[in-house]
């Protein structure tokens, strides 16, 4: 849902005050084009907001939430490939969707316009999550202004949602936090205490199949840092290439007539400082995270060792070092006779950059850029031709640990 805030002030539905659901996928097996969280609006006129498959399911989606406008009510749908039948409505990539979808509603304790306002009003890159509950025995949702922080053991509005009880919100609180302090989307199942029916107390008769209780949780966090330092034609190169993969941008140099160039103000932010005394101010200050990726092109050991030393020193996503592989013998050699633990120096990324017979500054930033997206995902790095299974694979942050069923019965509680 998330995704689409950005495009709600100029879709004409939306300005005229049309009445709309929203479809978002939950859950996903195989190889699927759009990731957990991905959302598409439908007005009741059927005009539609985004997209869930690039047209694979999208007219069954549509008629499944005009079909929920028509009723009031949320349903469930579940598309696949069929290969007995492949004119049915699924997904050619041979993947599965599972989507939600669920008519906007002016019920102040479900997503409605206001609700959605409040997201809107968040910028396109601020931090912001909503919460919500998804399952047939009723609704809610709630809009979380700073993920990163969010407790659920004291957020009311969360325990509103869960029926008040307590052990339901101790039961989602791991997950949820995780998800949320992550930037993730996921979708948590709790199954009730048996023969209880939620949120109201001991039946009179036992419920042999209680339905889980489902969460769907999408956070959002201010965008991942990556800080180039070395204002050459490379350092030029990357810049466009980080903003591209959603990078918020730093350009740092000790040398004010190199940093002071035009060619890199199209960075987030330019800093003429000392490489080394820059990170550790920033780590310093809370503004590093484990999301943050360092890329070295200095070239020049009296910048290089002593910001490497700071470097591996950090809890960071990726560091990487341009340099020939003599240039990088030479800093292993001067980072460990400096004290450094060779076990640290296995996180070091160098001569950055993977083996695309990269040559030009432009053909450089792709290799740098493609050897960060492999670390993150870990991937083959075998063209895709020469593999095996789905082209889509999820990313960490959608694995299917994140969509769990655990039963109040089992505990521990804290």
């Amino acid at each position: 849902m998330l995704d689409l805030m950005s495009a709600l002030d100029s879709w004409r539905p939306a300005v005229s005050g049309q009445r709309c659901a929203v479809a978002t996928i939950v859950a996903t097996g195989g190889s699927v084009p759009r990731p957990l969280g991905t959302s598409m609006l439908v007005s009741e006129y059927g005009e539609v907001l985004g997209s869930l498959s690039g047209g694979c399911v999208e007219g069954a989606v549509v008629e499944a939430a005009l079909q929920s406008l028509r009723d009031g009510g949320s349903r469930r749908e579940q598309f696949g490939y069929s290969a007995e039948d492949a004119f049915a409505v699924g997904l050619t990539c041979g993947g599965e969707l599972d989507v939600h979808i669920q008519p906007i509603g002016a019920d102040d304790g479900h997503l409605n316009p206001a609700m959605l306002d409040r997201l809107r009003n968040h910028g396109a890159t601020d931090a912001v999550a909503l919460i919500r509950r998804m399952d047939a025995v009723r609704g809610g949702a709630i809009v979380v202004a700073d993920p990163a922080r969010f407790r659920a053991s004291e957020s009311p509005e969360l325990a509103a949602i869960l029926d008040g009880d307590p052990r339901l919100l101790r039961s989602a609180a791991p997950q949820l936090e995780s998800l949320l302090r992550g930037g993730r989307a996921g979708l948590i199942r709790l199954a009730p205490v048996e023969g209880c029916a939620p949120g109201s107390g001991p039946a009179i008769e036992p419920m042999t199949t209680p339905e889980p209780i489902s969460l769907f949780v999408e956070s959002r966090l201010p965008p991942a840092r990556m800080i180039v330092f070395g204002a050459n034609d490379f350092g030029a190169a990357l810049i466009p290439a980080g903003k591209l993969l959603g990078y918020r941008v730093t350009m740092c140099d000790a040398r004010p007539a190199f940093a002071g160039q035009g060619r890199f103000t199209t960075a987030d932010e330019v800093v003429m400082a000392w490489p080394h005394r820059y990170l550790a101010a920033e780590a310093s200050e809370g503004r590093l995270d484990a999301r943050t990726v360092v890329c070295i092109l200095t070239h020049d050991p009296k910048f290089d060792v002593p910001l490497l030393e700071t470097a591996l020193g950090l809890d960071l996503a990726f560091v990487g070092a341009m340099g020939s592989r003599r240039s990088h013998r030479q800093r292993i050699e001067s980072l460990l006779a400096g004290g450094m633990a060779p076990k640290a120096l296995t996180r070091l990324h160098s001569p950055i950059g993977l083996d695309l017979g990269a040559v030009t500054p432009a053909e450089v930033a792709v290799s740098i850029t493609a050897e960060i997206i492999s670390s993150r995902s870990g991937a083959s790095l075998k063209p895709l031709k020469e593999g095996k299974g789905p082209i889509h694979r999820p990313e960490p942050e959608a694995s299917p640990s994140f969509q769990t069923t655990q039963s109040l019965q089992e505990g521990p509680w804290t």
